[in-house]
């Protein structure tokens, strides 16, 4: 019975849009061997009783859908609520430091990173560039304000 008339409910069910139209033939057939018995009128009455229990359960399979809510997949790129983490901003913002620090001359970058992202002090800077304390602070000081004017140059150009 069932390699008969089961692609026959199959095809029944994939032509009313089910996505898992195997899984509810099955269920379909489970529903109706305990039922067997009862059944009457031969080949088409059993045909008749089965494609009666695969209608019914593809209505119960729509109303359970129209219950259920719809999944929908989360891409994170394209949420409007998302905010960056502090630790996007800063790696965000590292490319534009770099590109700004790279327009000074090697010397001048070299004395700021040493200084401000080492944490060195002058004296020690002065040691690792061999130049004397004097120089690294004039260097750091020419730094720091060709610095302020690429940023100030940015800003304006920003606005």
């Amino acid at each position: 019975m069932y390699a008969a008339i089961s692609p026959a409910v199959l095809g029944y069910f994939r032509a009313r849009g089910v996505d898992d139209a195997e899984a509810l033939t099955q269920d379909v057939f489970v529903d109706v061997l305990p039922k067997l018995a009862g059944v009457t009128g031969g080949h088409s009455g059993l045909r008749t009783f089965i494609f009666s229990v695969a209608h019914a359960r593809l209505v119960d399979h729509r109303r359970r859908a129209e219950r259920t809510p719809h999944l929908a997949e989360y891409d994170p790129l394209n949420d409007e609520r998302y905010a960056a983490s502090a630790e996007d901003e800063v790696l965000g913002s590292l490319s534009g430091i770099s590109d700004t620090l790279a327009r000074l001359n090697e010397e001048q970058r070299e004395v700021l990173v040493l200084r401000i992202v080492a944490d060195l002090s002058i004296d020690q800077v002065a040691g690792i560039m061999d130049k004397s304390p004097g120089a690294i602070k004039q260097l750091q000081r020419r730094g720091l304000s060709a610095l302020r004017e690429l940023v100030t140059e940015k800003d304006h150009a920003a606005s």
